[in-house]
């Protein structure tokens, strides 16, 4: 939002509360929620390009993804149509096709193939998105694992870096595609803007890849630690994933570990190309994957969460 109303676009940003409003904010903040159809029309109306981000990653339960990543989609979609939006861009994932293998990162043509609930959902999004609606025009990207300011999802392994520990799961390493999160706002843009995009899934990984150990081995540089490694046999993880699910779902709390952050680790590879972006529409990532790890410790730090 910040980087659209920079370039002098007005911009209208749906939240379910609506924020404090900082003296010169651009941003114009909208009540509503993508899981109530008949809150999306005030948001909508007048909008040439809409930038669909909203879903949720964690749940205890199928039907909640499903409830907000694909029948949210479906409500987005459904309205952009009537308000007469030009554009929507849908913010996918490579988890709706699910790992790859270390020797051949997936493309777009790869079937959908999703091991766990949340990937299942981004599936049906995509599919729900590119129904035929009017003039709509529709474009998704599927991005790998975003890292960078403000990520939550690595937050976990920063942690244990700083407090001394460096997981190492049995059978790796598996290769990751990971991307920064400035990448993918550029990418998002050009989305927005290209016709070639119309109509088309787009992956957007970084200019290298890394995986699990890398990552933290480069957290611990920027982070000045120097942690102790604790290895783990996939059984085990599996086995301390179940627990934490147990305990997320008498608590109602989500906690960091779970039996899905335990299937992706386990994973043989989360990787996919970007030649159909480059090809395509030119693009190219530009913030290596230390640059961004960097990023992320740098912004943990100075915002407190570590």
């Amino acid at each position: 939002m910040k980087r659209l109303a920079d370039a002098g676009h007005r911009v209208r940003g749906l939240v379910r509360e609506v924020p404090p409003s900082p003296s010169g904010n651009a941003v114009e903040w909208v009540k509503g929620d993508v899981t109530v159809p008949d809150s999306l029309g005030a948001a909508l109306s007048g909008v040439e390009v809409v930038f669909h981000l909203a879903g949720i990653r964690r749940a205890p339960v199928r039907s909640a993804f499903f409830a907000v990543n694909a029948e949210g989609t479906r409500n987005v979609c459904d309205a952009s149509w009537r308000s007469g939006v030009r554009r929507l861009v849908l913010a996918g994932s490579l988890a709706a096709v699910g790992p790859s293998q270390p020797d051949r990162p997936h493309v777009e043509s790869d079937p959908f193939a999703p091991e766990e609930w949340y990937g299942e959902s981004k599936a049906e999004a995509e599919r729900i998105a590119f129904l035929p609606r009017g003039a709509l025009e529709v474009t998704v990207v599927r991005p790998p694992r975003i890292l960078g300011p403000a990520d939550r999802e690595n937050l976990v392994f920063f942690k244990l870096i700083r407090r001394g520990i460096k997981l190492a799961i049995g059978g790796g390493p598996r290769p990751l595609s990971v991307v920064d999160v400035d990448d993918v706002v550029d990418f998002l843009l050009l989305l927005g803007q290209r016709p070639e995009a119309v109509g088309e899934a787009f992956f957007c990984p970084g200019p290298d890849g890394t995986t699990l150990e890398e990552i933290q081995d480069q957290a611990a540089v920027a982070l000045g630690a120097h942690p102790r490694t604790l290895r783990l046999s996939p059984g085990v993880l599996r086995g301390l994933a179940s627990v934490a699910d147990v305990v997320s779902r008498i608590s109602r709390r989500h906690l960091p570990l779970n039996r899905k952050l335990a299937r992706q680790l386990l994973a043989p590879a989360w990787t996919c190309s970007g030649q159909k972006a480059l090809s395509r529409l030119g693009w190219r990532p530009k913030v290596t994957a230390q640059e961004s790890i960097a990023r992320s410790a740098a912004w943990y730090l100075s915002a407190g969460w570590l």
